[in-house]
């Protein structure tokens, strides 16, 4: 058989299916989070309204939140752009999958302390009318990506990446 013995099923001597599917589903994953991740970056400028979304969570310190509020859109970039090139895979994954976590959690503390807010997560963000929030949805949405990152960072192996090309993913 012309196939290399170390993607062989061993019970059947042939390639699984998961094997041929597995690296085109984290090339998707990686993709459509990177595309997620940049739309959410550049949709957070000008800066300031990354961190009117930041401080409508009442979370922090109102420079904590400054900060968070300039600094979160560079880092969804920088994460991007690692999932993009396929560098760093498995870290990158399991560190967007980490991040939509905490949107989950920053979104899940806002319904339960009853505030009225836009998530933030592509613009916007700030107070809105109690009829206007989407929680819900925006949990549900995050959940999928935070599978997403998760699920690149299980099985980092796919096509196109600068690993692969380096040498320190095989």
């Amino acid at each position: 058989m012309d196939t290399p013995d170390d993607t062989l099923a061993p019970e059947t001597g042939r390639a699984s299916r998961w094997d041929a599917v597995q690296p085109w589903l984290t090339l998707a994953c990686r993709v459509g989070l990177a595309a997620v991740l940049i739309t959410a970056a550049v949709s957070k400028y000008p800066p300031a309204l990354s961190v009117q979304a930041v401080e409508a969570y009442d979370l922090f310190p109102p420079e904590v939140a400054q900060l968070i509020g300039y600094t979160l859109p560079l880092f969804e970039l920088a994460l991007a752009v690692l999932l993009l090139a396929g560098l760093a895979t498995r870290y990158a994954g399991a560190v967007s999958a980490l991040l939509m976590v905490a949107f989950i959690a920053g979104i899940a503390s806002a319904m339960a302390r009853g505030l009225s807010i836009d998530c933030g997560c592509f613009g916007g963000g700030g107070q809105v009318e109690p009829g206007e929030t989407t929680y819900g949805l925006s949990i549900t949405r995050d959940i999928a990506f935070a599978a997403m990152g998760a699920l690149i960072a299980v099985w980092p192996r796919s096509p196109l990446t600068l690993d692969r090309a380096l040498g320190l993913f095989r």
